[in-house]
């Protein structure tokens, strides 16, 4: 089944440093009038928009939906321990301490473009390991219609989270900083009935050039809109409701943890590298580790930039590359099913 087609949209790259903050929320109270935005910006995200939610009191700390745009700098002990972030289309939980995000779900809410129609969890977590370091200052906060940015800093760390608050594209991003210039090892694990898979329809092309711009498929040429097909690991779900949901990793200049021990059988040509529920990946500083959805996830697309700083934000394709879609549900022999592994290797070099 291919996902439903939508407009794409640009991941969220530029650095944006507590500098600009403007606004602050002291002792867990606004000093602050939010000027409107415009409308959201594509069919997926409509009505979109995120709160922050002190997990412990249920109390609403800032708000930006109905269009809000908003920057301002939030005390942590307004926000507490974890705090959740919630919109209408996406929620999950951030630990202040490291900013590891926990029970990352689609709500179901209805949209023209939405993958699933009851609450799903993709994500059980997506733990970011900063090697005794901790984020110490207060939290800044951006929203921009659908969109959030989080950063907070700490003695040589700093960590940003940003995400989009729609029904399928490009939802989520992590990036780690660290002033020693080193990777930061993230560990995502899957949730609720979310599976990885080996996607069938990435695997019977390998090798092909696919895209508006060849004209060969055996022969290309390669280009920013011809591109060779590799093997594609994706996420589905077998929930209730959950039957058009497709997501995969999305890594800019980190290296996924070779687990060898997740093809003991020896099925696949070209090494998956993931186990069942869990993918690795080392992450360089700067760098960054999000997922996207829909018809993003199954498209034949060229690689990311290897860029760390001042980023920018994606070609836009327009439609230009091949969808390739995936099978639901999943046929058995294509679904990554060994346990989650311990990793022992070592954290790649800087």
């Amino acid at each position: 089944m291919t996902a439903r087609r939508s407009r794409r949209r640009p991941h969220l790259t530029h650095r944006v440093r507590a500098g600009l903050v403007a606004l602050t929320l002291l002792l867990g109270g606004v000093i602050a009038l939010a000027a409107p935005a415009q409308a959201a910006s594509s069919k997926a995200c409509e009505g979109g928009g995120y709160q922050l939610v002190n997990a412990t009191t249920n109390a609403v700390v800032a708000d930006g939906r109905n269009g809000t745009r908003l920057r301002a700098t939030i005390t942590a002990a307004s926000l507490g321990d974890r705090f959740v972030v919630r919109g209408r289309h996406q929620q999950f939980t951030v630990r202040a301490s490291d900013f590891a995000v926990f029970d990352h779900l689609f709500t179901g809410a209805p949209n023209r473009e939405q993958m699933v129609t009851t609450p799903t969890v993709v994500w059980e977590s997506k733990v970011p390991d900063h090697r005794g370091l901790r984020l110490t200052s207060a939290i800044s906060v951006q929203f921009d219609r659908e969109a959030i940015e989080l950063e907070r800093t700490g003695a040589g760390l700093s960590m940003k989270i940003q995400s989009k608050d729609c029904a399928q594209g490009g939802i989520f991003q992590m990036e780690p900083e660290r002033g020693d210039g080193t990777r930061t090892r993230i560990v995502h694990t899957l949730g609720g009935q979310s599976l990885y898979f080996d996607n069938p329809n990435f695997r019977a092309r390998i090798g092909q050039f696919l895209g508006s711009g060849c004209t060969s498929a055996t022969t290309g040429p390669a280009g920013q809109f011809c591109v060779q097909v590799s093997p594609r690991v994706n996420i589905a779900s077998d929930g209730p409701g959950a039957r058009n949901l497709v997501a995969r990793d999305s890594a800019q200049v980190a290296t996924r943890i070779d687990q060898p021990d997740c093809d003991p059988a020896g099925r696949y040509v070209t090494d998956v590298d993931h186990c069942g529920r869990q993918s690795i990946w080392d992450v360089a500083s700067g760098g960054r580790m999000g997922f996207v959805t829909g018809e993003d996830a199954v498209e034949v697309a060229n690689p990311p930039t290897n860029c760390t700083q001042n980023c920018q934000a994606q070609n836009q394709v327009r439609g230009r590359l091949a969808v390739l879609g995936f099978p639901s549900p999943v046929p058995a022999a294509n679904r990554l099913t060994p346990p989650s592994l311990p990793v022992s290797a070592p954290l790649t070099a800087p």
